[in-house]
């Protein structure tokens, strides 16, 4: 057993296909009675810092949902009656631990902010059903969905990608993780986020439009999860605008908070 699997991740479920995190490998990593001999050292994995502990959870992939909540979503100007949750996703060295200074982001003028609750997975799997959803998940943490939304309505606009107002870099500011043997699946309580100390964002997590395991559930139709995934599960109404100077605190209820200062 791998060093994640057993410090980390925990035991297995028997009714899905079970896909874990492989250990850290170094430049040259033996793979049966192969050698695999890289060009230069591989950099190192995203990773999270877990709570209380001196573990550290290793980010494979990024997905978030959009739209999730019915009074962003109308925000958005759009119905929240007639869409299917849908995905998009972030590098995982997108990621920026709380505490830090964000650099204000190139190309872009209209950098907006979007609090959320973070599903960590230690376990994945394909089609996983929405009963057993939750026994995927290793943790919960709170992250901000940054988003220079100039550049992402331009693509809408053009009917491209939204990569470039999405996924650059420090753009999925996280807290720590939290285990969820000691926060529970949290199904209510309060989100929020200020700006320089006045509530942009207030929200609760009962209004969530899919709730977690829905979002598995549809997610993994989609993609074969694993060890190591991160779902941005969607913000509440309130979305806007940060500038340079400007301090970022937010959280979600029984699980943390987190406070980022942009640069």
């Amino acid at each position: 057993m791998g060093y994640f699997e057993g410090a980390l991740f925990g035991t297995s479920i028997q009714d899905v296909d079970i896909l874990r995190l492989p250990a850290a490998f170094s430049p040259t990593t033996s793979i049966g009675d192969r050698a695999m001999n890289h060009v230069f050292t591989p950099p190192e994995a995203s990773s999270l810092a877990v709570a209380d502990s001196d573990l550290r959870f290793p980010v494979r992939r990024v997905y978030c949902v959009g739209r999730n909540y019915a009074a962003h979503t109308r925000e958005m100007g759009h119905d929240p009656d007639r869409e299917d949750p849908f995905f998009f996703q972030k590098n995982p060295d997108s990621l920026l631990p709380g505490g830090s200074i964000l650099p204000y982001p190139p190309a872009s003028k209209d950098l907006h902010f979007e609090i959320e609750l973070v599903c960590a997975l230690g376990q994945g799997g394909a089609k996983i059903p929405t009963d057993r959803a939750l026994d995927h998940i290793w943790g919960y943490a709170v992250g901000i969905d940054m988003t220079r939304r100039d550049l992402q309505g331009e693509a809408k606009k053009l009917g491209r990608p939204w990569e470039a107002g999405k996924s650059f870099d420090h753009a999925a500011p996280c807290s720590r993780v939290h285990p969820v043997t000691r926060t529970g699946h949290p199904t209510k309580g309060r989100i929020w986020l200020e700006v320089n100390g006045k509530i942009r964002q207030d929200g609760d997590l009962g209004e969530l439009i899919w709730p977690v395991a829905g979002i598995i559930e549809r997610l993994s139709s989609l993609f074969t999860l694993a060890a190591g995934d991160l779902i941005f599960t969607g913000t509440p109404a309130g979305v806007g605008a940060v500038e340079r100077g400007d301090v970022m605190v937010g959280g979600v209820e029984g699980i943390d908070e987190i406070r980022i200062e942009v640069g």
